[in-house]
């Protein structure tokens, strides 16, 4: 056996010697004749004129973003919604006769001059929990324009900080009202107000969150939109803005502090429409009523009673006689999971969706009773303001 391995290992050594060799002087003879054709054809001399250029590689940015564009953007932005936000100047009466004075800003909702402001604004609630007295002038600024403009309440909404005011002037600039719930974060935005009086101020930067759940000194809790844009004292009531100049919300919150800074807030122009509507139609706001009382039932409390009934949902602790969630059968200890087809866990959630409705809508609602579940529909009655 080893004489037939060395047999076959010397004859394989033999071969393997012998191909390199015609391999070898195959190569060369190949060479040469590449060599010789390249010279005959000029093409060997083209060849090394071209390799003495340099190669240029040319790489383009598609996600360039050009500076210049970003101050056009403001330009033409403030061009547009300057005209549309005012001034607001209010003279209040404190006891004892003494005056005191505040000021803020409003957004021109139509040209026949009906202004959307902030409620704090003009009944001198400030945000610092100061009441500065009752309003007794209020006198609107117009771009450009140092006439002071006589205005009257046209409807004041303090649970959602909204009022309307109305002067005696047409052919006004009305803003353009975008769509809050399209916004999209680390948008553009810019802030139009009247900061401490100075009239016609722009602040810019991004939207740095959304759906903020604040609760403001009344109790009630808002949902509204983070900024980082500057949004100081006398700014509560002007516009927020997009990069295409719509309003996207109104100006009403600047949270302060030795260390806070660039945290703004605004109301989404989407919830106050409706708002607006009925103050100038009806001078107060309709708002459909239930009758009931309720405290959330969160994930942390299921934890704390892991062997109970309860669900997560809104825990109804009162209902009011002759309601309609009495006449729809509910009862004290009912969990409401649904609401219009919608998840709940808190009442505000529920003023959200009905407050989305009209007097007299029906409404279906998911109800859990005794860990048994349930669906009854509610007939929506408006609210005893």
């Amino acid at each position: 056996m080893k004489g037939l391995k060395m047999i076959i290992e010397n004859k394989s050594k033999n071969v393997i010697l012998k191909n390199i060799i015609i391999s070898f002087f195959s190569g060369i003879i190949g060479t040469i004749l590449i060599i010789l054709i390249l010279f005959k054809t000029n093409t060997f001399s083209k060849l090394l004129k071209n390799n003495n250029k340099p190669t240029t590689i040319t790489y383009t940015n598609t996600n360039q973003i050009s500076l210049s564009s970003i101050s056009d953007t403001g330009v033409a932005v403030a061009q547009k919604v300057l005209p549309s936000v005012v001034g607001i100047d209010v003279t209040f009466e404190k006891q004892q006769s003494s005056m005191s004075g505040g000021s803020g800003s409003g957004i021109i909702i139509s040209s026949d001059g009906y202004i959307l402001t902030n409620s704090h604004v003009i009944t001198g609630d400030n945000t610092n929990g100061v009441n500065l007295g009752k309003p007794i002038e209020i006198k609107v600024y117009l771009y450009n324009d140092k006439t002071p403009y006589p205005a009257q309440i046209i409807g004041n909404d303090p649970q959602t900080d909204l009022s309307v005011l109305k002067i005696n002037k047409t052919n006004l600039v009305a803003a353009e009202l975008g769509d809050s719930d399209a916004v999209q974060i680390g948008e553009y935005c810019m802030a139009v107000g009247n900061p401490l009086g100075m009239r016609s101020s722009i602040t810019t930067g991004s939207i740095s969150a959304l759906n903020r759940q604040l609760v403001g000194e009344n109790g009630v809790l808002y949902t509204l939109i983070q900024t980082d844009a500057a949004i100081n004292s006398g700014n509560s009531g002007g516009a927020l803005v997009n990069s295409n100049g719509q309003v996207i919300g109104v100006n009403t919150i600047k949270v302060s502090g030795e260390d806070i800074e660039g945290l703004s807030f605004a109301i989404p122009i989407n919830h106050t429409k409706r708002i607006f509507s009925d103050l100038i139609k009806y001078n107060k706001v309709i708002r459909p009523y239930i009758g009931i009382a309720g405290t959330t039932i969160s994930d942390a409390i299921l934890k704390q009673f892991p062997n109970s009934k309860l669900v997560k949902g809104i825990y109804i602790r009162n209902i009011g006689q002759n309601s309609p969630a009495e006449k729809a059968g509910l009862k004290i200890g009912d969990i409401i999971t649904s609401f219009d087809n919608k998840p709940v866990s808190t009442m505000f959630d529920i003023d959200l969706i009905k407050n989305n409705h009209n007097i007299g809508d029906k409404v279906t609602i998911e109800v859990y009773r005794s860990g048994e579940k349930f669906n009854t529909t509610i007939e929506l009655i408006e609210a005893n303001n």
